[in-house]
């Protein structure tokens, strides 16, 4: 499963780059002030939530237990939710409501979690003293 997050992070990325030049090169004469705002912070969350996705999944190969799985889940989905609320709002002038407060939410759980999955012990291994 710890694949999963890696690969989700890196296609986010991949995603990330591609969209910012879409929207410095083709996008942004058609942007107001306010839109091109939005689409600067859509982008920075993107790109910040694809390096959190591979550091999640690095660390769920490092460590058992849910945490980790579910950290990445939280910001899978709260990087689609913000991102694509954005996205949205700039692109059809149509807000789809809470979605976007919704998605930052998730995020921060997702922080959160991976926090306390850091936290955890990792599992010894047999013959081998846990870490302090």
């Amino acid at each position: 499963m710890s694949r999963l997050w890696l690969v989700l992070g890196a296609l986010s990325g991949l995603l990330a780059v591609g969209l910012s030049a879409w929207a410095a090169h083709g996008l942004a004469p058609a942007l107001d002030a306010v839109d091109a705002a939005r689409v600067q912070s859509a982008l920075t969350m993107q790109g910040w939530h694809a390096l959190a996705l591979l550091a999640t999944g690095l660390l769920a190969e490092r460590r058992e237990g849910y945490l980790p799985h579910l950290a990445g889940a939280f910001f899978a989905l709260g990087s689609l939710f913000f991102c694509g609320a954005v996205w949205w709002l700039v692109l059809n002038g149509e807000s789809l409501g809470r979605l976007a407060p919704w998605g930052g939410t998730a995020l921060m759980t997702g922080w959160l979690l991976l926090a306390l999955a850091a936290l955890r012990r990792p599992a010894s291994s047999p013959g081998t003293r846990p870490s302090r």
